[in-house]
This record gives C-alpha cells, structure tokens and sequence, in this order.
C-alpha cells in the first residue's frame, strides 16, 4: 500500500464525522480520487461504473466491475469479502445497470432503509447510476454528498506532501526539455513527446519514476493562447510567438502542476509587461497564502496588482492539488477567488493559476504551493521568469 493502514483508517474516521454531521449513514463514493484516498484503490478501471460504500462502521466496501476485482485485491487494505464485483454483461448494457446490483447487495446487508450520501455533481456518477438506486432502493433517503469526502483531503499528511515533492522534481526535469528542445521548426508533436519522456522516465536521483497526469500537456501558441485547454498539434513552432506550458509532474498520483511561458525570438512588449505585472502580483499573492488567511486574501492581493497595470482576469486564480485522476487534477472544493472566505490550514496545498487569457494571447507563470504558518512552500523549484529563446 502507498499508505499505512493508520492513516487509511484515520481518513475513514473523518469521513464518518462529517457523514455524521450531514446525517447521513451511508456514502456511495463514485470519484476515483476519493475511493483511492480512502481506500487505496488504483486502477484505470472509471470509465465504467465503480464506488465504493461507506457506513459507519466496519470497512468500506469497493464496488466495480468482475474483472477489476483482481486490482482491488492488490491495492485496497480491505478484506477480500468487501470487494465486490459485478457480472460484465452489466458492462455499457442498455438492459440493465449496474447500480441495480449494488442496490440488491445493500438490500442484503439490510442497508436498504437508511441515509444515502451520493455524489451528485460528479463526471463518475451518471443520471442513470442515481435512477437505478432511487427505482432499487425506493425506502431509502437519498442526499447530495457531492465534494464530501474532497473537503476532507484538504490538509495533506507528511507522506502525502512527500509525493508531491517527487511530483515537483518530476515537473522540474519537465520544464528543463522544454527549455531545451523547444525552438523554431519543432514540430508541437515532437516536444509533447519529449515532456512525456521526461515526465515519465525513472529517476536514479529519485529512486521513482514518473505517474500519467490527470489532464494532458496543454501547449497553446501565438493567438491560439487566449485559450486555456488547447493541447498540441502536429506544426512546428514558430518565431515571434509565445506558448504557455501547463503541464503537472505526477508520483503515485499526486500532482504538482507548474506552468511557464516561452518567446522565440525577441519578446513584445505585451509579453515584457505581463510578466511584469504577474510576477509582481504572485509575490503579493505568495504574501497573503500562509494559515489564517483565507482564500480571498490571496485573491485580492493578487487581482490588486494586475489592476493597478490595467489588467483584468475574470476567472479564479487557484485551487487546491493532490491526488487526482482524469479529468482534472483539482481537488473540486475551495478556489483562490474573491468571495472564497474559506479558511487557510497549514499543509493545504493549491495551485495558484495566475494565467492570463487574453483576446489573442496568452502568459502563464505559476507555482504550486504548501500553505505554512508564516510562507508557502513552493513544491518545485523553476526559475520564475519568461523564457526567450533566440
């Protein structure tokens, strides 16, 4: 296991407390980051439909298909009694549903009356899935439990911020390809392939190699930058154009996301003040991300600054990192944003997003933090700068 059986059971002990406050007396937890973080769960196994139950006592229980069973086996600490698996003419059937079958086994374990925790607002858990339990289990109570168990991994444990500092050499060994193979002629392709070799490939220095990142490299250039959530093609790069690079080292699941932006050839002015402008805003933001703060403080801070250049960001400028699968690698709950009065904790960790989008281009430098008592800790170390390359 990635963890000690103690702190598996001491994340469990959270969860109940908080169930216990919302009143509910069992949890269907769809999420993959959320099974794995109470469980130890690990497999590439969401696309089909999976959870795992928790009431307020004895082990949880993890649900998914037959044949992926055989990963519980080797990853959860649960006895092999509690993982279930259901028959795969279950599998992306349009005659019947999974959820029917957990229905009939909570039925079995008397379960069948009782307050049910659900993650409505989750890209695991369907219409569908909450039909077939609702239709199945029609005496039960049924609650939104959506980001229940997310809010609960916010303060992250010493091992925890252990992998998270591997994820950030990882993403430092990633930002040095870049600088290096990155130049005009380059086909986007090409580099995307070299990221991935450095994102992936063991380290002897780390005794670790690399995890798949929960989004993809994201690479925009030129005008294309306005946009976020591009990711690459097959053209080469060219001259007098910037990219942004948001990419995210990832070590047993744990993320460290880091962005930085690139120039070939000699930078616009446009560039040359928005690295001004950002750079100075992180500090102040970086100022204001220590406990007893709250999430609003560092937006504020930040915001401040871009306004007094004249320049407007209309989107958050954070959120909180760990443990994470496809499609996102955050966590889902607080956001470093005006009106977040969410309280800062030592060892919550976010990544602040002080990325500009605008109308035709786009400038990110970004760090990903440790929240401490008196300064953050940033989990890599990447020279904190525009990049021109000639």
């Amino acid at each position: 296991m990635k963890f000690l059986l103690e702190e598996y059971d001491a994340r469990i002990a959270k969860t109940r407390h908080a169930m216990q406050g919302r009143q509910i007396d069992l949890l269907i937890i769809s999420d993959p980051s959320n099974m794995a973080w109470l469980t130890g769960y690990d497999g590439w196994s969401f696309y089909v439909h999976q959870c795992v139950v928790l009431s307020l006592e004895g082990e949880p229980l993890w649900f998914g298909r037959s044949q992926d069973a055989n990963g519980a086996k080797r990853t959860c600490f649960m006895h092999r009694d509690n993982l279930v698996g259901y028959p795969d003419h279950y599998v992306q059937s349009t005659e019947r549903h999974p959820m029917q079958f957990l229905a009939k086994l909570l039925k079995d374990k008397r379960w069948d009356k009782l307050s049910i925790g659900v993650e409505m607002d989750n890209y695991w858990f369907s219409a569908a899935a909450y039909a077939a339990l609702q239709q199945g289990l029609p005496n039960a109570t049924f609650n939104d439990a959506t980001a229940l168990v997310n809010w609960q991994r916010a303060v992250k444990s010493p091992q925890e911020l252990a992998y998270m500092r591997k994820a950030g050499k990882f993403v430092e060994r990633m930002h040095e390809r870049i600088v290096e193979k990155a130049e005009p002629g380059v086909r986007k392709c090409d580099l995307v392939a070299d990221i991935y070799d450095a994102a992936l490939r063991y380290d002897p220095a780390l005794d670790a190699g690399g995890d798949y990142p929960a989004i993809v490299p994201l690479l925009p250039s030129g005008p294309a930058a306005d946009a976020p959530h591009l990711t690459w093609d097959d053209q080469p790069m060219k001259t007098g154009e910037g990219t942004f690079f948001e990419i995210a080292g990832t070590y047993n699941r744990y993320h460290c996301p880091l962005s930085r932006t690139l120039f070939l050839g000699q930078p616009t002015e446009t560039f040359i003040n928005a690295e001004k402008a950002v750079l100075e805003g992180m500090e102040a933001g970086l100022e204001k991300a220590r406990a007893g703060n709250t999430c609003e403080d560092v937006a504020i801070a930040f915001f401040t600054v871009l306004k007094k250049y004249g320049i407007e960001k209309d989107n958050r400028t954070g959120y909180p990192i760990g443990l994470s699968y496809p499609p996102d690698w955050g966590e889902r709950t607080m956001s470093l944003r005006l009106g977040d009065k969410t309280e800062l904790q030592e060892n919550m960790t976010f990544h602040f997003m002080t990325g500009l989008w605008m109308d035709g281009w786009g400038f990110e430098i970004t760090e990903s933090i440790v929240i401490g008592n008196s300064e953050p800790e940033c989990l890599a170390k990447v020279p904190r700068k525009l990049v021109v390359k000639q």
